[in-house]
């Protein structure tokens, strides 16, 4: 993971499917060069994985104590 980025957060908490993944995907097309994602969800995004391969992402999943998930996303420099 590239450190000292700039960060796009991205809060999809409380989102029914599949908006957490289409606000995932627009904010990814978004992102300048240098800029990572951090996406914040009520639970992990299995769908979401394979399409961040397919498209050339990188990600690492944090499980937090809340039961939350942190995803960071960006592209392998």
């Amino acid at each position: 993971m590239r450190e000292g980025c700039q960060e796009v957060v991205l809060d999809v908490r409380g989102f029914e499917p599949p908006e957490p993944l289409e606000r995932a995907l627009d904010a990814l097309a978004a992102l300048e060069g240098g800029q990572r994602l951090r996406m914040m969800i009520g639970r992990e995004p299995f769908p979401l994985y394979d399409m961040l391969h397919k498209r050339g992402y990188l990600h690492e999943t944090i499980s937090r104590a809340d039961g939350d998930y942190e995803i960071l996303v960006w592209r392998e420099a």
